[in-house]
């Protein structure tokens, strides 16, 4: 069983998984996906609220499949481990429960790439460069590094990343909206988890209807993502969370609190 996975908490809310695999060079191994995807289901019944996905190897952060595996799997030989993780995974970053934060500290391709756009926040340092290097392998992408990415960035972009293989900096892909702040080195983890500890007092109700509002403004024409949209505020609206919420935020603006100086206060 290959372990390489480091969960610490910050609190009981907030759970930071950190990929480490030296040996591979973080390319990313059927048994570590496999394990990967255990642990962020483990956090989210333990009681995460936020999760952020963290690399310790110098230069890299989540890399491509270990192609061993899948050369393994097509050729009928032994594999590390399952490979359903790859779809757990994808699936645990996008649950409704938690927000997933990716502190990139490194260059990051192909299915690490893909589990980077699967998050519903991604902090990059620097130095970062993605890829989506499938077509240099005679590959596509797989499981996002095209249809999340173009979601994310745009159609061209896209097009550009997965038809080339070439990678793009960070700070490119921040000015395009695929990344949502750019840091400098060694400050992506530091800086996804102050913005964690603000997230993960988001009331829970809140949190799980604007992640199904924004699932469904992926697959849906606007006129039914704002029809959805609707659905989902109406039944949360009453709730008491928001009840308070709104009372307290309308208190603030009566004494004449300004917009900008309790935006970014936790409700």
């Amino acid at each position: 069983m290959t372990h390489v996975i480091t969960t610490d908490w910050a609190g009981p809310k907030v759970a930071i998984l950190t990929f480490s695999d030296p040996e591979r060079a973080n390319q990313i191994c059927w048994a570590a996906i496999d394990e990967l995807a255990e642990q962020l289901r483990h956090c989210r019944e333990s009681g995460a609220r936020v999760l952020i996905l963290a690399s310790s190897l110098e230069g890299h952060w989540l890399q491509h499949a270990w192609l061993q595996d899948l050369l393994n799997g097509i050729d009928g030989l032994e594999q590390t481990g399952s490979g359903a993780g790859w779809f757990t995974a994808l699936n645990e970053l996008c649950h409704e429960g938690i927000i997933s934060i990716a502190a990139i500290s490194g260059d990051c391709s192909g299915g690490g790439a893909e589990l980077g756009w699967a998050c519903d926040l991604r902090i990059a340092e620097q130095q970062s460069q993605f890829a989506q290097p499938e077509i240099n392998m005679g590959l596509t992408t797989g499981i996002g590094g095209s249809s999340r990415l173009a979601q994310l960035a745009g159609r061209a972009t896209a097009a550009e990343m997965v038809l080339t293989g070439r990678s793009m900096s960070a700070q490119r892909l921040c000015d395009l909206g695929a990344v949502n702040s750019v840091v400098q080195t060694g400050q992506a983890v530091a800086a996804s988890l102050e913005l964690a500890m603000t997230l993960a007092e988001k009331s829970p109700t809140a949190v799980a209807g604007l992640k199904r509002i924004l699932a469904a403004s992926d697959d849906s024409t606007l006129t039914e993502a704002m029809g959805y949209e609707q659905e989902v505020f109406q039944s949360v609206i009453a709730t008491k969370q928001a009840r308070e919420g709104m009372q307290n935020r309308q208190s603030a603006y009566d004494s004449g609190a300004g917009l900008a100086s309790i935006s970014d206060k936790d409700d």
